[in-house]
C-alpha cells in the first residue's frame, strides 16, 4: 500500500524522499522492523487474550522432564506470527506482484488449516484435532494452486541469458520466457528441466511435464509443512530454525531477482521475484519477534496455526525462486525430524510383525525428544539444532559458487 502511495507522491508532486520506496533494500528493512514491532506490541496482548479465553496447551504425558511445566501454556500463538508477516507485507510490498499475491494467499490458507486444527483441539477438546486427511487435503489444494499459477500465469517467467556487455554498458536482453527449469545444486550447468521426466515416454509427452511439476510442488509443500510441524516440539526450536532458513531464502530471492547478481552467479534471472525479499524480511522479523515470547521457558506456543504455515511458506518460496532441490540441504532439520518419525514407526511395525515385539531405534521420535530422553536440557538441544541449521544455511548459499 505504502509503495503505491509514495510512488504516486513521487510522480505527481516530486516530494523529496518519496523515491526511496522504489528500493527493495529499504522496504525490506522497514518490513523486518515493522514485523518485530508488531510481534512485540501485539504479542503480549494476544497472549493475554488467549489466556482470558483459557486457550492452553493440552500436553500429552510423554514421560519427559519438565513437560508438566508446559501444561496450560497459551497456544495458537501462530496468530502473532501470521499478523507480523501479513501487516508489513501489505504495507511495504508491491501488491500487484504475482509472487506477493501467491505468498499472501498461501499464508492465509495454511494458517487457516492450522487454526482449524488448533480450534478443534482446544475448544472441542479433541486431542487429535483436524483429521489428517483433511489437513493433507488442504496442503494438496494450495500445492495445486501454486503449481498451476507458476505454469500458466504470464508474469512468472525466467531469463537464462540475462545480459550482454557492450561499450561498458549493461543491456538487458528481452528473452524472458516460460520455463520448466529449476536449479540443481553442485552442478556446473545447474539447471534441471522437468520435461526430462516425461520426454522419455514419447516425443509429444513434453507438453504434459507441467502435470509432473504440479505433483512435485504438492509433495514438497506437504512434506516441508509437516516437517516444520514435527519440529515444533521444544521452545524456540521451530521458530529459530525457520528464521535461519528464511534469511537464506531472502538472500536467494535477492540474487534471483537481481539481473546483475544472477548473471554473475550464472543462475536463472527471475524477473520481479526480488519482491519476495520484502516478504521474507517480514517472515524473519515475525519469527524473531515471536521468540521474545517463545524462547525457553515459553510464554506461548505457536500451535499448528504457526507451524503448518511456517513450513508451507518456506516450501512455496523455495519453489517460486526455483530452488526447491536445495530443500533437503536447507531444511535439513525438518527433513531429519520427519525421517526420524518415519524410521521409528516403520521399524517398530516391522519388528512387531517379524518378532512379535516392536523395537525402537530412537528412544523417542521426533529426534529432539530422543535427546531429551538422553537427559540433555531442552535449551541445549534447541541451540545445537540452530547451529546445525546455520551450517546447512551456509552450505546452501555456497552451492551458488561450488559446482
Amino acid at each position: 500500500m505504502l509503495y503505491n502511495l509514495f510512488e504516486y507522491l513521487d510522480l505527481n508532486y516530486n516530494l523529496p524522499g518519496t523515491g526511496i520506496f522504489k528500493y527493495i533494500s529499504f522496504r525490506s528493512a522497514m518490513s523486518i522492523i515493522t514485523s518485530l514491532v508488531v510481534s512485540w506490541l501485539f504479542g503480549g496482548k494476544i497472549i493475554n487474550l488467549i489466556q482470558k479465553k483459557q486457550i492452553g496447551e493440552q500436553v500429552r504425558s510423554l514421560g519427559l522432564k519438565g513437560e508438566e511445566n508446559k501444561k496450560g501454556t497459551p497456544t495458537m500463538g501462530g496468530l502473532i506470527i501470521l499478523s507480523a508477516i501479513l501487516i508489513p507485507t501489505l504495507l511495504f510490498s508491491r501488491l500487484d506482484n504475482i509472487y506477493i499475491i501467491i505468498m499472501i494467499i498461501s499464508t492465509l490458507w495454511l494458517g487457516s488449516i492450522g487454526f482449524i486444527d488448533d480450534y478443534i483441539k482446544v475448544f472441542k477438546k479433541d486431542k487429535k484435532g483436524l483429521a489428517g486427511k483433511f489437513k493433507v487435503l488442504g496442503q494438496v489444494f494450495i500445492g495445486i494452486f501454486v503449481g498451476l499459477v507458476m505454469v500458466f500465469h504470464n508474469d512468472i517467467v525466467v531469463v537464462d541469458e540475462s545480459k550482454f556487455i557492450q561499450n561498458e554498458q549493461i543491456e538487458i536482453v528481452d528473452n524472458a520466457q516460460k520455463s520448466s527449469k529449476t536449479t540443481t545444486p553442485f552442478l556446473k550447468n545447474n539447471e534441471f528441466d522437468y520435461k526430462i521426466l516425461t520426454n522419455w515416454i514419447c516425443k509429444d509427452c513434453e507438453s504434459y511435464a507441467w502435470i509432473v511439476f504440479v505433483l512435485i510442488v504438492v509433495f514438497i509443500i506437504t512434506a516441508v509443512s509437516n516437517g516444520a510441524n514435527m519440529t515444533d516440539g521444544l521452545d524456540g526450536l521451530a521458530t529459530g530454525t525457520s528464521a535461519i532458513i528464511a534469511v537464506t531464502l531472502a538472500v536467494l530471492s535477492y540474487v534471483s531477482g537481481n539481473i546483475i547478481a544472477a548473471d554473475y552467479l550464472n543462475i536463472m534471472y527471475i524477473p520481479d521475484s526480488g519482491e519476495l525479499v520484502v516478504y521474507m524480511s517480514a517472515f524473519v522479523g515475525a519469527c524473531i519477534g515471536f521468540m521474545w515470547y517463545n524462547s525457553y521457558p515459553a510464554q506461548v506456543f505457536m500451535g499448528d496455526t504457526g507451524s503448518l504455515a511456517l513450513g508451507g511458506i518456506i516450501a512455496v518460496v523455495s519453489i517460486l525462486i526455483r530452488k526447491e532441490l536445495l530443500i533437503p540441504v536447507l531444511c535439513g532439520i525438518f527433513l531429519i525430524e520427519n525421517l526420524s518419525v518415519i524410521i521409528q514407526v516403520s521399524y517398530f511395525k516391522y519388528t512387531k510383525k517379524k518378532f512379535g515385539e516392536g523395537l525402537r531405534i530412537f528412544k523417542m521420535a521426533p529426534l529432539h525428544h530422543h535427546y531429551q530422553k538422553l537427559g540433555m536440557h531442552e535449551s541445549k538441544i534447541v541451540t545445537r539444532f540452530w547451529i546445525v541449521g546455520i551450517m546447512l544455511a551456509v552450505i546452501t548459499i555456497v552451492t551458488l559458487k561450488i559446482r
